[in-house]
């Protein structure tokens, strides 16, 4: 397989004309502002426009230009060794509500993209979960399985059926049935549409930047212009206002790498997932020319924890030649996912003592399901329907079990250390002395700094604190991108924020 060079591009952009939207340009008032146009803020849009309220939809780039755009996008409620986790930490009936809450949203999404008539290619598809070698693995897969069967969910033991499958071994294998795969691309853009023409305002490279609900709820954006409404959603996957409730505190932020690549007619059908090192994720789907596109991810880390990341497509790139046949990878990207303290996300009022600003995040990489379940509470939260997913999903659960405890000492003891990493961080070389297409940490002035030689040969020069909380950013070399290692701020090479929380850019030297 040939090194992969240049810059990232995910297949679920580039295979569509996107729908071009304004930016604000002037104030306005409406009954409910959503930031965020992917799936979770999208989704609550149209429920809320069609329940008569004036929406506007903020959005910091293009739709679906954050991890919706980014995705595998395979729409399950089989989340990893999930479900016998959360019957230990959560009890039984809460995890049972879990799975039912995903299911619902995978039903409400056939019957949606029916009823507004939506191609975004979706599909039925069986999901499987599986562990490759590891023992101990296999073990937890196991129990695993018998958690499938206390929640009464439609799947279980499919070890022969994913041997059969896969061209490696399987040691273990779980299978959930009737799931789905589509191109949540298409999916946006169709509900951006049906938005803006049943009344919705939607505003595009319009970052939020400030709000206040104290006396009139208003969002005040990049410009200085601002919106006063009466309810304010945040969806914009990391709530870029997480000092109110300490959002910085309570998530963990990972990211993901996938390939594309040409298969042939014996790459398998169903979604795919190893449960053991190193991960590996499946699914395929079929281009305009018929051909069948293969889709292989994995190599997840924390973000902002590794400098090399081309590593990780070229290593996902062998391994799609080595199993599958693929002979040369079309294209690659990432994505960046939010996992909460217990794995359930966080989706309602943001505190406890302010009912007019509510929050959606933490999908813990299942964002097809839990965002279109996120996006279903919140319209039946700010339009007073009743919802039995109300008390999981609370962000202000109040109890907080000693597996959760741990997880929070260990997020913020690992903040605690990169920041003291990044303020004795030095550079290696002189600014100067960067090749075209090389990043990192420089020495100019006598400071260091970060710098990226562009392939024109420009200098390119930031101060790499980050400006959310004061942590020091990390070369990304996959993305040619500044990361956060503390709470996943990503910005480009000349310092534009990509992914908050940071709402500023970095300073340019």
């Amino acid at each position: 397989m040939k090194r992969l060079d240049g810059f990232p591009t995910s297949y679920w952009r580039t295979s569509i004309e996107h729908t071009i939207y304004p930016k604000l340009e002037t104030d306005s008032t409406t009954d409910i502002v959503i930031i965020g146009a992917g799936i979770a803020g999208l989704v609550a849009a149209v429920q809320l426009i069609d329940s008569g309220y004036a929406v506007t939809l903020l959005e910091a780039d293009q739709v679906a230009s954050g991890t919706t755009g980014y995705t595998t996008a395979k729409v399950s409620s089989q989340h990893g060794l999930i479900y016998d986790q959360l019957i230990q930490t959560i009890g039984q009936e809460k995890a049972r509500l879990y799975f039912q809450a995903n299911e619902e949203a995978i039903e409400f999404l056939r019957e949606q993209v029916e009823r507004l008539g939506i191609d975004c290619e979706l599909e039925t598809q069986d999901a499987y979960l599986y562990v490759a070698s590891s023992k101990e693995k296999a073990s937890q897969l196991e129990k695993e399985i018998e958690a499938y069967a206390r929640l009464g969910m439609d799947g279980g033991e499919a070890t022969a059926e994913v041997q059969a499958k896969l061209p490696y071994p399987v040691e273990k294998a779980v299978v959930l049935r009737h799931q789905a795969q589509f191109h949540p691309v298409k999916y946006l853009q169709g509900l951006a549409r049906y938005f803006t023409a049943n009344g919705g305002k939607l505003y595009e490279q319009t970052r939020a930047v400030s709000v206040e609900t104290k006396r009139t709820p208003t969002v005040v954006v990049e410009n200085g212009r601002n919106i006063e409404a009466k309810k304010i959603i945040v969806a914009s996957h990391f709530p870029f206002n997480d000092l109110k409730g300490l959002y910085f505190s309570k998530l963990e932020v990972h990211r993901s790498y996938i390939v594309s690549g040409f298969v042939d007619a014996t790459f398998p059908d169903g979604m795919f997932m190893s449960a053991d090192q190193p991960s590996r994720s499946l699914r395929h789907a079929k281009t305009a020319d018929g051909r069948t596109l293969g889709f292989f991810g994995g190599e997840n880390h924390l973000s902002g924890h590794e400098t090399h990341t081309k590593a990780n497509y070229q290593t996902l790139a062998q391994f799609a030649e080595a199993e599958f046949g693929v002979e040369a990878i079309e294209q690659f990207w990432s994505a960046q996912d939010l996992i909460s303290l217990d794995k359930v996300p966080y989706v309602g009022q943001m505190t406890s003592d302010d009912s007019n600003l509510f929050v959606a995040t933490g999908f813990a990489k299942w964002g097809m399901t839990n965002g279109i379940a996120a996006g279903r509470l919140l319209a039946d939260l700010l339009t007073g329907k009743s919802n039995r997913y109300r008390s999981l999903f609370d962000p202000n659960r109040s109890k907080l079990s000693k597996q959760d405890a741990k997880q929070f000492v260990k997020n913020n003891a690992d903040v605690a250390l990169e920041l003291v990493k990044g303020k004795v961080a030095r550079g290696e070389k002189e600014a100067e002395a960067l090749a075209r297409d090389e990043g990192g940490l420089v020495r100019h002035d006598g400071k260091t700094v970060g710098g990226y030689r562009d392939e024109t040969g420009e200098l390119h020069l930031v101060k790499t604190t980050c400006t959310h909380l004061g942590c020091d950013v990390k070369w990304n070399d996959g993305e040619r991108s500044w990361d956060c290692p503390c709470h996943g701020s990503r910005f480009d090479y000349e310092g534009n924020v990509l992914e908050g929380p940071a709402v500023k850019p970095l300073k340019r030297m």
